[in-house]
């Protein structure tokens, strides 16, 4: 556990007397159609007011697609200097995909452009081709992500039909499970290092088994020791800024 119980803010732990300058990490449940730089907006806007500043470093430790839900780690102040060692932990998703098209972005954030067959796909198969993503691999993003192609986030790229190549990058998969054999709503669970974009993984494992298959729906569940189980939604983390920050300065 990268920082002292007394500096991580969840549901279970809301001290009266915080020192969000020198800095906290708050767990965060984004909400979907949020994104994760919506969430920093918003918990530095409240910070700011509060403690009636112009100036608060607020970040967080590893972007969430806005589709997304989960645990977002938001550190403040100081903290946010130490953003890099929780972006290195391990992290866990659950999630559901469609077996038999593939979309752009590789999720439901854009229409199917492929459709492809499914009669063959037999759970056997599908729990066999799981199988061969455990262990360390190469995988190649997504074009619509926020990695920078020459300066520029690939999305903005690929948004204006430029061609991207993305080069593969190490990853690590430790558990990748599948929960049910609904091909419109695959069920599945995944443990993975650094790096790893769930929306490649998806895409890879439709052709796996010759079809394809886009993410329907994720949700972080974990970062490290950290989980989402002890997260506070939007509302409960700006109640407690305000009521935090009113008590600092009395």
């Amino acid at each position: 556990m990268p920082f002292s119980p007394e500096q991580v803010i969840t549901r279970h732990f809301l001290p009266e007397k915080v020192d969000f300058i020198s800095g906290v990490v708050m767990l965060i449940d984004k909400p979907a159609g949020w994104t994760s730089f919506d969430v920093v907006n918003k918990i530095r806007f409240k910070l700011r007011y509060g403690l009636n500043t112009k100036k608060i470093k607020v970040g967080h430790a590893g972007t969430l697609d806005p589709m997304a839900t989960g645990l977002l780690l938001v550190c403040t102040g100081k903290l946010t200097k130490k953003i890099d060692l929780l972006q290195g932990e391990d992290k866990a998703y659950s999630g559901t995909m469609k077996i038999g098209a593939t979309t752009p972005t590789y999720d439901a954030e854009s229409d199917p452009d492929e459709l492809y067959a499914t009669d063959h796909i037999i759970p056997d198969l599908i729990h066999k081709s799981r199988a061969e993503f455990i262990g360390y691999q190469m995988q190649v993003p997504p074009i619509y992500s926020a990695l920078k192609i020459e300066g520029k986030p690939a999305y903005n790229l690929a948004r204006r039909g430029k061609d991207i190549i993305m080069k593969a990058r190490p990853v690590t998969i430790h558990t990748f499970d599948i929960l049910n054999n609904d091909l419109s709503a695959l069920r599945f669970f995944v443990n993975c290092g650094k790096g790893t974009y769930i929306r490649s993984l998806v895409f890879d494992f439709g052709k796996k088994f010759d079809s394809g298959a886009y993410l329907t729906s994720l949700r972080r569940e974990a970062i490290g020791y950290y989980t989402v189980n002890d997260a506070l939604d939007i509302e409960m983390a700006t109640d407690y800024i305000e009521k935090a920050t009113q008590d600092i300065l009395k």
